[in-house]
């Protein structure tokens, strides 16, 4: 043990934690560049916000990746936001107090 320090080391969290998607209520299809859902998922949920399996009037956002098929098609007739991953980096980082 180092003088001065406890010996225990913690990893690093995987992604800042912020609260730019709080309150909001995404979906995630299809296959996204360079990550699997479950990681895109714990990014989301870091962010504050919460991932549900199914798009309804309730979701705010729907995470598209290339072949996105049904999940986009009842998006677009609710209305829900369709994203890409890029498009919701950009707005992670635009929202005030985002981390």
């Amino acid at each position: 043990v180092a003088e001065g320090g406890c010996g225990i080391h913690w990893p690093a969290p995987l992604a800042a934690a912020g609260d730019a998607l709080a309150g909001r209520t995404l979906v995630i299809t299809g296959t996204l560049p360079g990550l699997r859902r479950e990681q895109a998922a714990a990014w989301i949920q870091a962010q504050g916000g919460r991932v549900v399996a199914s798009v309804s009037a309730k979701t705010d956002y729907l995470l598209a990746g290339e072949a996105a098929g049904s999940k986009r098609e009842r998006a677009e007739k609710l209305g829900v936001t369709v994203l890409d991953w890029e498009a919701l980096q950009a707005l992670v980082k635009a929202t005030p107090g985002a981390g």
